[in-house]
């Protein structure tokens, strides 16, 4: 933890060199996350719910993804660019360190002005929790704590399984980008509104709805109360990514660069 922290302090101290980018690049990130939200807020002040959905906990909803994702991005925004170290052959110098090898590769790419993604996502959280859209209890609020974190190592995978599809096309696959990039879009709706292939696709191939529509379900007194444990089922989704990232390692015969 101490080594990670030292990188992050010296990518911290590098983003902050043009300060006035730094800090426009934050707002970028902020008002790109609210435009999403917007969208609906505008549509509800016309139709007041969609699917049964009120704002309140349709923010809830998308609060949640947004906060998952936005803590992903923070520790793992470098397997997005995974490509990039195989083309500069810096993961062989990589590979021959006495440290992890997913270690080394998360301290090559860390940027800062994620951490303001995922800051949006608890501001809006905030709001929708203290909105009145839910009847809190503790098991309730521990729910919605496995939504965010379970979500975040769910979103992880996707970014493991991205830089392990990258050893055998050298390329970053742009279509992957539609359990990551789009799945943050998307979610500002119950995964359940898009129809019930869907739901399907993203609850037993990538387990997206185990982390939001489903406890979402029990949040809101629409489901039974073992909806809530599903965000610990989703972890079962690390299993094959790890074995991806491990086939894609034993695979790399380096670029040659």
């Amino acid at each position: 933890m101490r080594l990670y922290l030292h990188f992050l302090s010296i990518h911290l101290r590098s983003a902050m060199t043009y300060r006035a980018s730094f800090f426009l690049s934050c707002l970028g990130h902020l008002l790109t996350t609210m435009n999403v939200f917007f969208g609906v807020v505008f549509l509800l002040d016309r139709f007041q719910s969609i699917g049964g959905y009120t704002l309140p906990q349709l923010a809830l909803c998308f609060s949640a993804v947004l906060s998952a994702s936005g803590l992903a991005e923070c520790f793992g925004r470098a397997f997005d660019v995974f490509h990039q170290l195989l083309s500069d052959a810096r993961f062989d110098r990589i590979m021959v360190r006495p440290r992890s090898l997913v270690f080394q590769a998360l301290c090559q790419e860390i940027k800062p002005t994620m951490f303001f993604r995922f800051l949006n996502g608890v501001i809006l959280l905030v709001w929708a929790v203290r909105s009145g859209a839910v009847a809190w209890t503790p098991w309730k609020c521990a729910v919605l704590t496995l939504m965010v974190l379970c979500g975040a190592l769910v979103f992880f995978g996707l970014y493991l399984v991205n830089a392990a599809v990258c050893f055998f096309t050298l390329e970053h696959v742009e279509v992957l980008n539609i359990f990551t990039d789009g799945a943050r879009e998307y979610s500002k709706y119950p995964f359940g509104v898009y129809g019930r292939s869907v739901l399907y696709i993203l609850t037993f191939l990538v387990p997206l709805a185990l982390v939001q529509h489903w406890p979402l379900q029990y949040l809101l007194d629409r489901g039974p109360a073992w909806y809530g444990a599903l965000p610990l089922a989703a972890l079962a989704f690390l299993l094959p990514c790890a074995l991806l990232w491990r086939l894609g390692v034993r695979h790399y015969c380096s670029t040659g660069s």
